[in-house]
């Protein structure tokens, strides 16, 4: 045979062999296929475990059953041409329950679990889920709390699956250490912090409870107190967190690079951006030489840079700060460079972590959206407005890449916190007896950022309530509306003879100008009615017989406010100041021109030792050939000096000692809040020192009368001193577990004949 030939069979034969191996395959599967014997089944039906099988060698059939998580034990073995499945099925829960849990209910336990009832028991995901009912306690302060899952076995295959619960002990911070802070203490940087050492102060708050995220958002507040006061380089070298077995808490140590503490050398502005000249963008700039660096100043004026240039049709445009420092002298240079930025838009904008307040409140504050320019000082400005909020515990903003070069995500992540309160303040003075109030307010009414609050009035010689609602963006706009609905009742008899009921309400707007200026348009309506009771007829004042009956007053008014404060609820730096004016007569009864302003200044003098200045006046004066009715008067007492009591300073009948109020006031108090060394931290009571001094004068009521019984004219005799008032005092503010509560006392240095002292106050809240 030759070759070529012998090379054509065996090419046949190959050929011939390749089909018959493939056909036997085929044939071999599909009987395969066809001879899978289930075993041990009750549940699960038997072709759905077969469809797990059919084209899987035995191993990989096996993986594929334990995985659906139904069955507790799977074996895959072939005999003759069978393949048999023999599965033990898992249990199916009947129910989930737990035992030993009295701080966690069941309801804030079940969302944190896999196991469900009506599926299979599955003890990795049971174990799992011990794991996560561990991590809620831990979070809830509770870090050595034990959970041990068992079983109970029910007829039909079925368990119910328990958790039993010990508890422990609450496991809160032992300690918060410091290293390398030269120039602040650990006590004032722990005052800094939200989290603080377990103590009599932290039952109430959970403030002692080890949180990573609390714990970053406090050493972001660190470092953040630090650049304020001058130091730029701070910085924070590290955080450990140790869980301390003797001590049954965590011990937490900082570490901090404080750096040299600057002045603000020179100050310039340099364009990068054709079109722009820096000399116009220079008085956009807040900084100023010769201050302390203060990071919040340079952030307002990238801010403002910013801003103008998008104002100017450069949306992109981004400014950064660029410092000379010269550690020899202590001094940084600031250039602000302002230029084009990449041409990054905004994709999508995530929202999370919001359980309560909803995503609207949040995105209005951003003054940016989906499809909009990427800007990093705008974020940053949206971040600030957040947090001033109040509403959050920590607020994050970050951004990720995109699946497009040119686009970004930003993702806000926010932490809700309680927003509601409950105050009680009060007084005591010898004339009014005990005086207080009761209030209950919520900042965040159902997580809308309304404000609601309402309030009632109790004493032995006063009552009343007021009700007010705001809503922070009316109609869309950047814009506050509000309502406010009062009614209060007085007995002023034992100083002035005569009772006064105030009803009506108001409606307002704000307009907020820049981050720190805003106006109030206000337009209120209410009625004033005195009543001099009959056994207080015969010896009260003339003027306060012909002002009796009631008086409509309709009242315009507009309030300028300006506020810088670092922090709203203990500030510490910073002006807040308001002048209003009002004018009445859009009908009523009432014709009057009022304005008032009030302006207080903090400045941290030394550490842990704030000054406070403040200066207040007002003036009223009729219009329209009508003299002022006695309730148009100011009628001042220790809210212009303490140590007297309301309505204790100003005009009074020469006669019968009648308070009248006064047309001007004015004043001013000098305070210094202070740590008390010997009192431990945890305690949270802080020490004040005040010197107040002011006056109430010119009376502009009723100065004649004819007697009816002569029918004789006659003159109303008025003290009117113009004499200064002052007191110094001594004060507690303590953070309680109820909320900050003040106690005042204050001795009168100088006074007029007639006022009325009050030497004592307390006022004080809570929060829920």
């Amino acid at each position: 045979m030759s070759m070529k030939k012998t090379r054509r069979t065996f090419t046949a034969l190959k050929a011939t062999i390749a089909f018959v191996a493939a056909f036997a395959a085929l044939t071999v599967s599909e009987a395969f296929a066809q001879q899978v014997i289930v075993e041990g089944n009750r549940g699960v039906d038997s072709d759905t475990i077969r469809s797990y099988v059919i084209g899987a060698n035995p191993d990989e059939a096996r993986r594929n059953l334990v995985a659906t998580g139904l069955f507790r034990d799977v074996r895959v073995t072939r005999s003759g041409g069978s393949i048999i499945v023999r599965v033990s099925e898992n249990q199916i829960i009947n129910r989930v329950a737990f035992e030993g849990n009295r701080r966690l209910q069941g309801d804030r336990l079940r969302p944190e679990l896999q196991t469900r009832a009506n599926t299979a028991y599955n003890p990795a995901t049971v174990e799992e889920d011990a794991r996560r009912i561990r991590e809620a306690y831990r979070r809830s302060g509770r870090a050595l709390a034990g959970v041990t899952p068992r079983i109970v076995d029910l007829p039909n295959g079925r368990v119910d699956v328990v958790f039993s619960i010990d508890e422990g002990a609450r496991t809160g911070i032992k300690a918060i250490n410091f290293v390398g802070n030269n120039s602040v203490s650990d006590r004032r940087l722990r005052d800094v912090m939200a989290s603080d050492v377990s103590g009599i102060m932290t039952i109430l708050n959970n403030m002692d409870v080890y949180d990573p995220d609390r714990l970053a958002s406090d050493l972001g507040q660190i470092q953040r107190y630090y650049q304020r006061r001058g130091f730029a380089d701070a910085r924070i070298l590290s955080s450990d967190v140790v869980f301390d077995d003797s001590r049954a808490g965590y011990v937490i140590t900082i570490a901090i690079e404080e750096g040299p503490r600057y002045q603000i050398g020179s100050v310039n502005v340099e364009s990068r951006i054709p079109g722009i000249d820096a000399a116009d963008l220079q008085r956009r700039v807040v900084t100023r030489s010769g201050r302390t660096y203060d990071s919040t100043e340079v952030e307002r004026t990238l801010l403002e840079l910013t801003t103008e240039a998008s104002r100017r049709g450069h949306p992109f445009a981004q400014a950064r700060p660029v410092g000379v420092r010269n550690m020899a002298e202590g001094l940084v240079d600031i250039n602000y460079v302002i230029e084009e930025g990449p041409r990054v838009y905004i994709e999508r904008i995530n929202i999370r972590g919001n359980t309560r307040t909803r995503d609207e409140v949040i995105r209005r504050e951003l003054d940016l959206g989906e499809g909009d320019p990427y800007n990093r000082v705008l974020i940053d400005r949206a971040e600030r407005r957040l947090r001033n909020l109040g509403f959050f515990e920590n607020v994050q903003i970050s951004n990720e890449p995109s699946m497009s070069p040119d686009r970004v995500v930003v993702n806000v992540d926010v932490v809700d916190k309680a927003t509601g309160s409950f105050g009680i303040s009060g007084g005591y003075s010898t004339a009014e007896g005990f005086i207080g109030e009761v209030s209950l307010s919520e900042e965040n009414f159902l997580g809308r950022g309304q404000a609601v609050r309402i309030a009632g009035q109790f004493g032995q010689k006063s009552r009343g309530f007021d009700f007010s609602f705001t809503e922070p963006y009316f109609l869309g706009y950047r814009l506050a509306a509000g309502v406010d609905i009062f009614s209060k009742f007085t007995d002023q008899t034992t100083f002035s003879r005569y009772e006064n009921r105030t009803a009506g309400g108001a409606v307002r707007f704000t307009v907020p100008l820049t981050e720190e200026f805003s106006v109030t348009a206000r337009y209120s309506l209410y009625e004033q009615r005195l009543r001099i009771p009959a056994n207080f007829r015969p010896v009260a004042s003339r003027a306060l017989l012909e002002a009796e009956g009631k008086t409509l007053t309709s009242l315009v008014g507009l309030t300028f406010a300006y506020n810088t404060l670092d922090n709203i609820q203990d500030p510490r730096q910073g002006v807040s100041a308001s002048v209003t004016t009002e004018v009445a007569g859009l009908g009523g009864d009432s014709r009057f021109l009022r304005v008032t302003g009030d302006a207080r200044y903090y400045h941290e003098l030394f550490e842990d030792v704030v000054g406070i200045a403040r200066l207040q006046g007002g003036h009223i004066s009729g219009f329209g050939r009508r003299n002022l009715r006695i309730n148009d008067h100011f009628a001042m007492g220790p809210s212009l000096v303490r140590g007297f009591e309301n309505g204790g300073i100003g005009p009074r009948d020469a006669v019968t000692r009648d308070a009248l109020g006064g047309t001007t006031y004015f004043g001013g108090s000098l305070e210094l809040q202070f740590d008390i060394p010997i009192l431990p931290r945890a305690i949270g009571i802080r020490g004040a020192l005040f010197a107040d001094a002011g006056t109430l004068f010119g009376y502009d009521g009723v100065r004649t009368f004819r007697d009816p019984a002569t029918g004789v004219v006659q003159t109303i005799s008025v003290n009117n001193s113009s004499k200064i008032r002052s007191s110094v005092g001594a004060g507690l503010i303590w953070r309680s577990p109820l909320g900050p509560i003040r106690f005042d006392y204050a001795v009168a240095t100088s006074k007029a004949r007639g006022d009325v002292l009050q030497a004592f106050r307390f006022s004080g809240g809570t929060s829920f």
